[in-house]
Order: C-alpha cells, then structure tokens, then sequence
C-alpha cells in the first residue's frame, strides 16, 4: 500500500518510477502485476478526442463608462452572457447563426464551420479576435453598444470549465440506411459503408481506473498542456453502465466535469474542429495521472484492447434508442476493419491515437522533472448515478 503523499515525497526527491499505460501493459503481460506494482508509482493516461461539452469563463474587465452585457458575439459566435456584467461563456460548439437554404437540413449549407471552439484555440495562440456587444442601459451600467478587440493579454479570467470531458466509453456509428448521414462522429456511410468510434480505448484515462477509485473531485490533471482539475461528474455522468468481469463498461457510463486556466494552456493541444454538415466542435488534450496506491491499480491498467468492448449503433434510426449490432472490441476497431452480418466495414477512429500517446508521455516527463505532483481528492467521484431521459410533456404518463 502506498499514500499520495509518500508518492508526492519520491516524486520530489527524483525517486518515483512513472510510467505510461501502454508501458504498464507491456510489462505486466511480461512480469505480472505483483512485480509490476512494486516497481510503479504513477500510471499516466491520456486522450486527444472531440469533447464537444466544453467551453470557456471570460472575464472583460469593464468599460468606462460600464456596460452590463447582455447580447455578445467574438468573431460572429455568441457567447453566453447571462452572468455579471462582463462575464461571458463561450461554447464549443457555439455558431454564427446561418440560414439553411436546402430541402435537407442534412445535405444544405447551414452549418457554419467556425465555432467558439476556434475562438477558444486562436486566443490560446494568442490571437486578437474581434468582440462586438449589446448592453442593458441602466443607471449604474449606462453604456449600450461595445465594439473592441480581445486577447489573452487583455481580458482578466480566461478559464476552461467543461461540463462533460473523458467519456469512460463510447459507441461505435455506422449507418444501415441508404443515404449519407452526417453525425457528431462525422460522415457515416450508407449501407454500412463505414464505421467511426471516438475513445482511444485501453490507453483512455477512464479504462484505467473503471471504478473511479484512484481519481476524485480535486484530482491535477493534464489538461489542453496546461494544469487543470477534476471539477465535478460530467454531466450525463453514468457509472451504472453495465459492465464486464473486468469492471469496464459496455458503453458510455462514467464523465468527468474539468477545469483549468486556459492563459497556460498550448494551442496544440485545444483544436477547434468541424464534423461536415454536423457543426463546430473541440479536439481537447486530457490526461489523468493514476497513483499506484495498491496492487488493484495495476491489475485494471493491465485491461487491453482486446478486453474492453463498444457497442455498434445504426445511426439511420433516427431514436434516442438506436438498435445496436452487438458488440466489438477496441482490439477489433483498431485493426481497422470490424465484420457485421458477414460484412466487412472498413473502421477509423475519431480520436488521435497519436497525440494520446503524446498526452501520456508529456504528463509522464511532467512528473519525472518534478515539475507536476498529484493531488488528493476532496470527495469521491459518484458510483451510483441513473441515466434519466427526457419527454415532451404529450408523452408522459401523469
């Protein structure tokens, strides 16, 4: 049994042995996970995914004379000012207001490309954005009309709050219709033309730790290359997801809500993106540290690809319950190709492999510097959330 604190101690004094989830893989499949426990104090996770549920708390500073915001658009995207006077909170995926001229909402050009996503990114690179605002008039806040232009330099808070990151595990899309459906996965093919899946599976933080018991509210993560925090459950957190001997979840179960300063956070790791035809979105950079406190850690890091599996999902049902294909594992999608109803469908990931890797590697040479140590949690992360949907009131039974 180790603390976070004897951890903490070793990491200061250059003695801790840190080691990425693909490392620990590798080694206990080679020396078991006794001897593996014994040598390892921290596990590093990481992902580089889409994380659409995010957004950003800006603080202006006031005007003089002083304006109370209530309409605001950086670059044409709205952000959210329904705060303090000159609070503001941009989302992900916050859009210029565009006309769909098509028949198909699907198929026109109503889907604006650049989003609060893009905004976030430039201003991490320090870029100016232009900032347009509409005022209430009162008496202590008298000006109506705002034009300026911002940057990271120039506004007070400028911090990341994201209220739903790190999906524990996700769906896999596909599409048995007979036409081009755009998703939040991207493009899905017809005829089962094609799959998509977005976690980076064994190497995602949430598979390492599936009983959210080495992490907790209050834990320092790596977070857009910056320091951040878990804040909270995500939302739609569900950790009641049915689950295999191996504690991980047959689909989207555990989230996590985070926060961190985004005036320290690197542009290469906060993407703005766009899915065609679908909207504006967040490619963020997030990884966990895992302290070894037991023996039980490293037997769940040890989980593979080939042990964690994800639902198939036909996307042309358009139903909040969409019939599924069973289920493939992550060693299956990432060969590249999954086999359904006899039929071979070519896979790609919505994740970056790559930069995951890249996540957990720069978190592990954080720590090994010494210039990033853990924290302990103030409070558990919930285990015992339902999953509650939402009706119409036509569809209720009062």
């Amino acid at each position: 049994m180790a603390t976070i604190a004897e951890i903490n101690d070793k990491l200061r004094r250059g003695k801790a042995t840190v080691w990425t989830a693909e490392q620990v893989k590798a080694q206990v499949a080679e020396l078991g996970v006794a001897k593996v426990a014994a040598m390892v104090d921290v596990v590093c996770t990481g992902t580089f995914e889409p994380m659409e549920s995010s957004g950003a708390v800006i603080n202006l500073g006031q005007t003089d004379p002083p304006i109370k915001i209530r309409q605001c658009w950086l670059d044409g995207i709205p952000a959210y000012a329904g705060f303090g006077a000159v609070d503001l909170y941009l989302g992900a995926t916050a859009a210029a207001d565009i006309t769909n001229t098509g028949d198909n909402p699907n198929e026109g050009d109503g889907v604006a490309e650049r989003g609060g996503g893009h905004i976030i990114e430039d201003l991490i690179a320090g870029k100016s954005i232009p900032l347009r605002a509409v005022g209430q008039g009162t008496d202590c806040y008298p000006r109506t009309t705002l034009e300026t232009v911002i940057s990271t330099d120039r506004i007070n808070q400028f911090y990341l709050y994201n209220p739903r990151n790190l999906y524990q595990n996700f769906i896999v899309g596909v599409n048995g219709g007979d036409r081009l459906l755009y998703t939040y996965l991207g493009p899905l093919q017809p005829r089962l033309g094609n799959a998509v899946y977005s976690n980076p599976g064994a190497i995602g933080p949430l598979f390492n730790d599936p009983l959210l018991q080495a992490i907790g509210i209050g834990t320092k993560i790596f977070l857009g290359g910056g320091v951040g925090y878990i804040a909270w459950e995500g939302t739609q957190h569900f950790p009641l997801q049915k689950r295999l001997p191996n504690h991980t979840p047959i689909g989207p179960a555990a989230t996590l809500a985070l926060i961190g300063d985004a005036k320290q956070m690197d542009a290469h790791w906060v993407r703005g993106c766009y899915l065609k035809n679908y909207g504006p979105s967040l490619m963020l950079g997030v990884g966990v540290p895992i302290p070894v406190l037991n023996e039980q850690v490293i037997e769940q890091c040890a989980v593979k690809d080939e042990d964690i599996v994800a639902p198939v999902v036909d996307f042309s049902i358009p139903r909040r319950v969409r019939p599924t294909f069973g289920l493939v594992t992550y060693g299956q999608l990432k060969s590249g190709k999954i086999t359904i109803e006899g039929k071979t469908v070519r896979v790609a990931p919505l994740a970056s492999i790559a930069r995951s890797r890249e996540v957990a590697e720069t978190l592990k040479a954080w720590l090994d510097a010494g210039t990033f140590a853990l924290t302990e949690p103030v409070a558990p992360l919930p285990t015992d959330r339902m999953f509650l949907a939402q009706d119409p009131i036509g569809n209720l039974s009062i």
